[in-house]
């Protein structure tokens, strides 16, 4: 009976090795040591890594003209970040697997955003649609986890975030809106100013001030989240 063949690993770049380099580069005070184990044994893994991630995703909003370049500032991110990794709570690649493509995500609605900006009108909208498609599909599963953290935040600081009855109203009308699933459209105004009118009685300037401000927390928060995997604040 013939042998199956045995697949060949698709990360075989990102070995346990790799990850053993990474906590011995952690565990060490001595500068030529680590420059030696993340040469020898850590930079291909991270050049790999942000390689897949750039071509995966199609993350190809850029200012670079050489995607070399590109690769380049995620090595430099993962490398920021290396001492957030705790070994025994999870494995190397999944950790850099997500902060890198974090990194990427910002990265490119950033520039997607300038695109927009400079293209023509019609160009930018078919652009954002596929954009779009490409967050709900590619990044659902990060952004559920953050949203269960963001609504846990808000559920406590919504009488210290908001002095005014009507405006705790409208923000746990948002609230429930997250935790219907229809989060990823939270900001588009036209999509959810009349399902909390409707729900709360309130005026769309209401409305449109306490969003402001949710939307603001919302970032700040998500911005700890994406170089923590927490939100710490209280």
């Amino acid at each position: 009976m013939a042998k199956k063949r045995g697949r060949k690993s698709k990360r075989q770049y990102f070995t346990e090795d790799t990850e053993l380099a990474i906590i011995e580069y952690l565990a060490s005070d001595d500068q030529h040591l680590r420059n030696r184990i993340y040469n020898d044994r850590i930079h291909h893994s991270f050049y790999k890594l942000a390689e897949n991630l750039i071509h995966t995703f199609k993350f190809y909003y850029t200012e670079v003209d050489d995607l070399e370049d590109l690769k380049h500032e995620v090595i430099c991110f993962l490398l920021e970040k290396l001492h957030y990794f705790k070994a025994g709570k999870g494995k190397a690649f999944s950790y850099f697997s997500i902060v890198g493509k974090n990194y990427l995500i910002l990265y490119n609605n950033k520039n997607y955003a300038k695109k927009k900006r400079k293209a023509d009108p019609l160009e930018a909208d078919v652009d954002d649609n596929i954009l779009n498609e490409f967050d709900r599909q590619e990044v659902r599963n990060e952004k559920k986890e953050f949203l269960d953290m963001y609504i846990d935040h808000m559920d406590r600081k919504l009488l210290t975030s908001f002095k005014k009855s009507e405006e705790v109203m409208v923000a746990d009308a948002i609230l429930t809106v997250f935790r219907r699933r229809e989060h990823l459209e939270i900001f588009n105004k036209k999509a959810i100013y009349i399902y909390i009118r409707e729900i709360t009685g309130m005026e769309t300037t209401t409305i449109t001030k306490v969003v402001k401000v949710m939307k603001n927390i919302f970032n700040d928060c998500y911005s700890e989240y994406l170089e923590t995997g927490y939100i710490y604040k209280q």
